[in-house]
């Protein structure tokens, strides 16, 4: 509006559109809502009449996604309704869903106060803007039709009887014409904003887009875990099974060959095989563990920790499998806390600890070591750090000068099958 082509551009007649089409869509709401008020009273006498007073209390559902149609003349920006899907098909689930809902009753609000007050401003509004210039700006014209070229009415109160003032106040309706486009360009984007405070507001918008954006995430991880099960299930049933292969065919060409510079070639390949059987086994390993996969996160800290060069003791105890992307961000953070406790804490042993309460995997790695460990010094916590809060987890690090050091790690998470102990 403060542009200088604001009066040449369309968003005047945008505004006037809104206006008008509010007072329009206002009386139908407020018919709407008598009729509907008025029958159900009647009928509740028989009980018929008790579902339209119920279905009363929806009506600013479909008033709600008019006006958010209607804002797309006067707000550029989208105002997507925000209500829930239905856990179960049905109306009678859309209907139980729609009354526990806040917005609905927002919805219900801005109705009333658009059916009682609203609509009766906006025809307020383009009268006193846009009707009472327009027609002192039809002053000569009315005065040389209906007035036969003596007279005309001025608004319906003041008679004008000369020409030079009713080309006079033509010019005046002509000014205040100019002003009313920019008191109605105001009008309707109060308007705007009052129907999108109530029914559309930003800051819900941006709570659906920040969902959306951590499903998008924990998608990606989900995707990604399935990635790394894939990779360790072709190198575990692929390269793997021929290095083993060749290994043995080399352990038994060395058998049979005869003393001397083949035999020793023989030898030292098949070394060189058996180093890179090795690696490939902890590589697999490190991509996705099998005994995870198969066994679970019990299973896989006991495993981590019967390879960690520092003793470890476990304690963990969980009612059953996790999710697995669950699973696989506390392991790594598990794994990787270990090593850590290896390479640089000094400590004499460590205790993994933990268990599943009030919906939440907790996990605890101490030791006993010289502390002064922080989470972004290199010691690749930072990408845990990361995996955990995709899944709107918390990792935290306690680690003062002379130890102990504590790593916590919550997750949010409910068991998906009982835990086989047998296995």
């Amino acid at each position: 509006m403060s542009r200088p082509g604001f009066l040449l551009s369309p968003w005047p007649w945008r505004a006037v559109a809104y206006l008008l089409s509010g007072v329009v869509a206002g009386i139908a709401v407020l018919v709407a809502i008598a009729t509907l008020v008025a029958v159900g009273g009647v009928l509740a006498m028989v009980l018929v009449g008790l579902p339209l007073l119920a279905v009363t209390a929806l009506v600013g559902v479909p008033v709600a996604s008019a006006e958010r149609r209607r804002l797309r003349l006067i707000d550029r920006d989208p105002a997507p309704g925000a209500h829930r899907e239905p856990a179960e098909p049905g109306p009678w689930s859309w209907f139980t869903t729609r009354l526990r809902e806040q917005l609905t009753w927002r919805e219900l609000g801005h109705a009333l106060l658009f059916a009682g007050l609203l609509w009766p401003a906006e025809a307020l509004v383009v009268t006193v803007a846009l009707a009472f210039p327009l027609s002192m700006t039809f002053t000569p014209l009315l005065m040389a039709t209906v007035g036969g070229g003596r007279e005309a009415k001025v608004l319906k109160q003041w008679t004008v009887t000369s020409w030079p003032t009713a080309f006079g106040i033509a010019v005046l309706g002509v000014i205040l014409l100019a002003l009313g486009a920019y008191v109605l360009g105001v009008a309707a984007g109060a308007r705007a904003e009052l129907t999108r405070l109530l029914i559309a507001p930003r800051d819900a918008e941006l709570g659906a887009k920040v969902i959306e954006l951590t499903r998008s995430r924990v998608r990606l991880v989900d995707a990604f875990e399935t990635e790394r099960r894939r990779i360790e299930r072709d190198l575990h049933d692929g390269a793997q099974q021929r290095l083993v292969a060749l290994t043995m065919t080399l352990g038994l060409a060395r058998l049979d060959a005869q003393p001397g510079p083949l035999a020793d070639q023989l030898a030292k390949a098949h070394e060189e095989a058996g180093k890179a059987l090795a690696e490939l086994r902890e590589l697999i390993h490190g991509i996705h563990p099998k005994v995870l996969a198969d066994y679970g996160l019990e299973a896989a800290v006991a495993d981590a920790a019967d390879r960690s060069a520092v003793p470890v003791d476990v304690d963990l105890e969980l009612p059953g499998r996790l999710p697995q992307a669950v699973e696989a961000a506390a392991y790594f953070v598990v794994c990787e806390a270990l090593a850590n406790v290896a390479k640089h804490s000094g400590a004499d042993r460590a205790r993994v600890a933990g268990g599943h309460a009030d919906g939440r995997l907790s996990l605890e790695v101490r030791d006993d070591g010289r502390g002064g460990a922080a989470a972004g010094g290199g010691t690749g916590l930072t990408g845990l750090t990361d995996r955990v809060s995709v899944l709107d987890g918390r990792l935290s690090l306690s680690s003062p000068p002379g130890g102990p050091t504590l790593l916590r790690v919550e997750i949010p998470c409910d068991p998906c099958e009982p835990t086989d102990r047998s296995a």
